[in-house]
């Protein structure tokens, strides 16, 4: 069905955040990178960004690629996270809704075609991308275990999933 692919089949799936390296960013002409924080980053109930999100976020940096956090998360979970690290942030951004997208990309001061959503939900990330007509990545959540406002999600996700499945339309990056 046109509409389920148009709205939330991602431009690329990749099984970690680690995996985006600034070779693929440059390759797809990437200057900026919007990521989810829950589940994406981190474990939804992990506090602290371990080494690897230290080391990715360094990274890009390095390279000059513009990086901002929206996250549907709480102002105190998603602050706490981000800066501590000098991250740029939109919390409780009622992802898929566009309004906050909309506000990253001014922050990070890119055009759509320059930009990507990087995130483990069919249901806010991509659909949010989609929508604005940014690029989207998803990966594998980062622990299967999820809060429960995302467990409705999970569950139309999978129906979503199996279709794609189907119709042979993913295709896993390392």
């Amino acid at each position: 069905m046109k509409i389920i692919e148009d709205k939330f089949l991602p431009n690329h799936f990749v099984n970690r955040y680690e995996n985006i390296t600034i070779e693929f960013l440059k390759q797809h002409n990437i200057s900026a990178v919007m990521t989810d924080l829950d589940n994406t980053l981190v474990a939804f109930d992990d506090r602290d960004p371990n080494d690897n999100v230290i080391k990715w976020v360094k990274t890009l940096e390095a390279s000059n690629i513009k990086l901002l956090i929206l996250s549907n998360g709480r102002q105190e979970r998603v602050k706490a996270f981000a800066e501590l690290h000098g991250i740029d942030y939109i919390n409780s951004a009622k992802k898929p809704l566009l309004k906050n997208f909309h506000e990253g990309l001014k922050r990070l001061g890119t055009k759509k075609k320059n930009t990507v959503m990087v995130g483990d939900q069919l249901m806010t990330d991509v659909l949010g991308a989609n929508r604005v007509g940014i690029r989207s990545i998803l990966v594998i959540p980062v622990k299967e275990k999820d809060g429960w406002a995302t467990y409705l999600n999970r569950r139309i996700e999978r129906v979503i999933m199996k279709y794609f499945k189907k119709k042979n339309m993913i295709t896993w990056e390392d």
